[in-house]
């Protein structure tokens, strides 16, 4: 624990102006980030009377042991740098919302030729419309479902719809009319993309005009006793309607806004989004978060804001947001949004009417979105605890082993062979921190010394990650900085942190292998066991009788569920490099090819069965490719023989590689 005086900025030192400063702990780690109109002011309220501070402010002054900042003109800057570094960062003690969910989203292509309708999720690409975000993906479909009668625009992949170019022939969707087929040249590319950008049209809440113009065609076609068309128009009509009924009506404004509401405790803090176009909800999203720092409603709101919008630009940041508490910088974050946007956006709490209604909804659901997780974590964090406490006890070990690695070896008949590594934070997964190893020190199968190669690996990084940050040098210079400390940018490194125990999947060899490693490093910290799949028993270092727990322990089945996921992940990436090792591709025989071009030649064709029966003249149609390198493409495929079909070993169904997801590169 440093002493917040030692590394206080001299009287003067720190300007009066606005700016974003970084606290750093002993290793050079950023463990806080903030912002100030002042640094002066700001920076002082940390280095006052500790008994004073905020437990929590008090926690983090108390771990750091060093501070610097940045000088910015303007507090719409310091909000922008701050989002940054908290971004790149990651420090311990900021407020992060964290969500388990990747949220999908109904997107249209428009950066393609014939824009596609599809279901997406993670990172927003440029050119592409997004609507929602929505809870479920079956939502999704069957809103476009209903709207593909009225809009019949291509939702088929890449390789489908070069396949129907191809053969002439469009797909289902072609033939019973919920696609205009531009594979076909059914419609050109410009009405195609009218009808696409009439389906945005209507997924942003303009309604009234296709609803209209469809009855005004109905009563045309049934005066000019056009019976059958009036029966198709008045059929998607009612589609349209059941699509609208999907969202219901919650302001009668029409009004585009964000709806933000928090519910907080002591400790954590769960956060709403409701996200309305048109008047209409059309995406829901919400997170919780432990209040690491000492932060109220205001500060939350703040935060939720930069997550929001962070990344968003254009109409995904709506000309409205309602929040329940307003930002202390409201100016800044208010012209902060309207940069993202483009034009005005209007930050305020409804005071009355449908939108004050409304962000009680809101919060009711953020209540309930608290309580849930509350619920739920006190189960998890109890069984948890009890978890690790047998682990300690039964191992013999000092604490309970808050960070637990496993590794695990897997091979198939002595080749590809590879490790796995995966770690377990307070009994849950932390799989940013998983690792894959390949077995480089010898040849063929053995598991026990491949196991003293990876875990002397993992460590010899441990102790150089010391080395780098300077931990050692700290100890023996009485707190001076290190030369070396300076240089490094704070961020998490990938080997830094020491587990309190090492699992190995194995018996005796195996543990005594993995001792071993640790030995010969000079690592006396670090407990080490085996978990044999035999008997489920756990076995120590230099025990000849396994340790036996409970078949209903829950240290047993937590050891249980580690081994088994460093066993999955050890698997899947043997048979990852299995697969690049004996799937090779005629392709690889063509000089200057990179996987880029082969990738854009498979995707024009659509798998490499019809890349082998295309001409030159059609390989030069490719972006990129000119005729040498289409007659070196040709002359490959020429000389390389087909691979033999698949069979489908429960009907002797033959499956032919006729599709995108099947040619390989």
């Amino acid at each position: 624990m440093a002493d917040p005086s030692s590394y206080r900025p001299k009287p003067g030192q720190i300007p009066d102006s606005p700016g974003v400063y970084k606290f750093r702990d002993e290793h050079r780690r950023v463990i806080y980030v903030g912002k100030a109109k002042s640094l002066r002011q700001r920076l002082a309220s940390y280095f006052q009377d500790l008994a004073g501070l905020h437990p929590r402010t008090r926690t983090m002054v108390t771990t750091a042991a060093s501070v610097e900042w940045t000088v910015v003109s303007t507090e719409v800057e310091a909000l922008q740098l701050e989002y940054s570094w908290i971004k790149e960062f990651d420090p311990r003690f900021n407020v992060k919302y964290r969500d388990d969910k990747s949220y999908p989203y109904l997107a249209v292509t428009l950066n393609e030729d014939f824009p596609r309708v599809q279901v997406m999720r993670g990172q927003k690409k440029k050119g592409v419309r997004y609507f929602g975000p929505y809870s479920h993906a079956w939502a999704i479909r069957d809103t476009v479902d209903l709207l593909l009668r009225v809009f019949p625009v291509r939702t088929c992949s890449a390789g489908v719809f070069r396949n129907a170019e191809r053969t002439g022939r469009p797909c289902l969707l072609g033939y019973i009319g919920k696609c205009a087929a531009p594979c076909v040249g059914r419609v050109d590319p410009q009405e195609h993309r009218d009808l696409a950008e009439e389906f945005c049209d209507f997924m942003a809440g303009r309604t009234g005009t296709y609803i209209r113009r469809l009855e005004k065609d109905m009563m045309l076609a049934a005066e000019d006793m056009e019976y059958e068309k009036a029966a198709r128009l008045r059929d998607d009509i009612g589609a349209l309607k059941r699509a609208m009924e999907k969202s219901a009506v919650v302001l009668a404004d029409a009004t585009d806004a964000d709806l933000i509401a928090v519910a907080e405790d002591e400790l954590e803090a769960a956060v709403q989004i409701f996200h309305v176009r048109g008047g209409r909800v059309r995406g829901q999203r919400g997170w919780v978060t432990d209040k690491v720092e000492a932060v109220d409603t205001a500060g939350l709101v703040e935060h939720a804001l930069q997550q929001l919008y962070g990344e968003e630009t254009g109409d995904a940041v709506p000309k409205e947001v309602l929040v329940p508490a307003l930002p202390e910088d409201l100016d800044a974050v208010t012209q902060w949004l309207s940069g993202r946007r483009g034009s005005q956006v209007s930050l305020r709490i409804p005071q009355r009417g449908d939108k004050k209604a409304l962000m009680e909804t809101v919060g009711r659901n953020a209540q309930q979105a608290l309580v849930l997780h509350k619920t739920k974590r006190a189960s998890d964090l109890t069984t948890r605890s009890r978890a690790l406490e047998e682990i300690a006890g039964a191992l013999d070990l000092e604490t309970v082993p808050l960070r637990i690695e496993c590794f695990d070896i897997s091979h198939l008949q002595g080749e590809d062979v590879v490790a796995s590594m995966v770690v377990f934070e307070d009994g849950l997964p932390r799989k940013s921190e998983y690792r894959r190893f390949q077995i480089k020190g010898f040849e063929g199968q053995d598991d026990v010394r491949s196991m003293h190669e990876v875990i002397t690996r993992r460590f010899r990084r441990y102790l150089a990650e010391k080395e780098r940050t300077g931990e050692w040098a700290l100890e023996e210079t009485d707190g001076e900085v290190p030369a070396q400390a300076p240089e490094e940018d704070g961020r998490p490194r990938k080997f830094a942190y020491p587990p309190q125990l090492v699992v190995v999947d194995g018996g005796q060899p195996q543990v005594a292998a993995a001792q071993r490693a640790l030995d010969e490093l000079g690592i006396d910290d670090v407990a080490v066991c085996g978990l044999a799949k035999r008997l489920e028993e756990v076995w120590l270092p230099g025990e000849d009788d396994p340790v036996v727990l409970p078949r209903s322990s829950e240290g047993l089945y937590l050891l249980q569920r580690v081994r088994d996921t460093a066993h999955d992940f050890a698997i899947r990436y043997q048979r990852t490099k299995r697969h690049k090792r004996i799937r090779t591709s005629p392709l690889d025989a063509v000089p200057g090819l990179g996987d880029a071009r082969k990738q854009a030649l498979i995707k024009y064709f659509g798998s490499v069965k019809r890349l082998r029966q295309a001409t030159i003249e059609q390989i030069c149609e490719v972006p990129g490719f000119g005729r040498k390198t289409a007659e070196a493409v040709a002359v490959a495929l020429a000389q390389a023989a087909p691979a033999a079909p698949a069979v489908n070993t429960a009907t002797g169904e033959i499956m032919e590689d006729d599709d995108g997801g099947h040619g390989h590169v």
